[in-house]
């Protein structure tokens, strides 16, 4: 097994690389309130220990090809800004949700549009899924411009269970097939995921 799943990616302004156990601490610090209640399941206050756990879990998931976990660090300050992550559903192994988020201080900036479209072509290419999805609250507008900025069409809405609040929300769904993944971002120096098998 080689010590890491996945090898890093760089766009214009960001290195997106696989999660590690060295980003717990800054995870934690990024995970705010106001950040946790736009997840379904990051809580707050999220520890380093729960940070270390989930990192633990995603990348076993990536070493498996059933995860695409992503550290969004800065390529001017070499610091951690949040995650972007696409995982195989456990009952389909051809469908993929797709997740985000930025720490407070890193938005605005147009980071997530830079990589999120990068992602989501790795995830397709990588682990040969045929739709990718994405939900937010009804009101999160700035995570759905993020979805159509990737090229992603909104499918409808639906309960979903959140267990950070320990309750069902209601949420509005985007998909997206290969072929209409809008890669605006742009690789600068891309390599493919190492062999895991």
């Amino acid at each position: 097994m080689t010590a890491e799943p996945l090898e890093p990616i760089r766009t214009r302004r960001l290195l997106l690389r696989c999660v590690a156990p060295t980003d717990a601490a800054a995870t934690s610090t990024l995970i705010t309130s106001e950040i946790s209640q736009r997840l379904a399941s990051w809580q707050f206050p999220f520890t380093a220990q729960m940070a270390a756990t989930r990192i633990d879990l995603m990348r076993e998931m990536a070493f498996k090809g059933d995860a695409l976990p992503l550290a969004i660090v800065t390529a001017l300050g070499d610091e951690l800004a949040g995650w972007v992550t696409v995982t195989r559903d456990p009952k389909d192994a051809r469908r993929g949700s797709f997740g985000y988020w930025l720490g407070v201080q890193h938005q605005g900036h147009g980071f997530m549009k830079e990589a999120a479209p990068v992602t989501l072509a790795l995830a397709f290419e990588s682990m040969k899924l045929d739709v990718v999805e994405a939900g937010a609250q009804l009101d999160n507008v700035e995570s759905f411009a993020v979805m159509r900025s990737c090229g992603m069409r909104m499918v409808g809405e639906r309960m979903l269970y959140a267990p950070a609040r320990t309750r069902s929300e209601l949420c509005r769904f985007y998909e997206i097939e290969p072929s209409d993944v809008a890669c605006g971002g742009g690789y600068s120096d891309h390599a493919s995921p190492k062999q895991r098998r």
